[in-house]
């Protein structure tokens, strides 16, 4: 099983920018495609962003796009998420998953492999 640890959340202003980091335990998950989600209060948890196991392939949801990157360092078992343009409606608590299938699409969280984390919170507002 996967273990996962979430970092570098925070509070920020609209338009600012934040990474995020995700530290992982070696071989599976070096194995597979990664991806981040968020949950808002109130709201399901949806997907982010995936990459896939080298890192060639990312996919994004449209609301992201072109403000958020993914990428990872398998040597460092650790995948991010680049944040910048931050706007209000970022604001969630960020999890990071393996998936076990290809990121072939926005994940879904039923496409996880293995068991959530405690997640890191993001918050935008001025």
């Amino acid at each position: 099983q996967v273990q996962l640890i979430e970092s570098g959340g925070g509070s920020v202003q609209p338009g600012g920018s934040l990474r995020l980091s995700c530290v992982g335990s070696g071989r599976p998950f070096r194995n597979s495609a990664m991806a981040w989600f968020r949950q808002a209060p109130g709201k399901t948890r949806e997907g982010v962003s995936c990459i896939d196991r080298t890192g060639g392939r990312t996919n994004h949801r449209d609301s992201v796009k072109g403000r958020f990157t993914i990428s990872r360092n398998n040597a460092k078992n650790t995948v991010y998420l680049q944040m910048s343009s931050l706007k209000p409606e970022d604001t969630a608590v960020y999890y990071c998953a393996a998936l076990f299938d290809v990121c072939s699409a926005v994940p879904e969280p039923a496409d996880i492999f293995g068991s959530w984390g405690q997640g890191t919170q993001v918050t935008v507002s001025s």
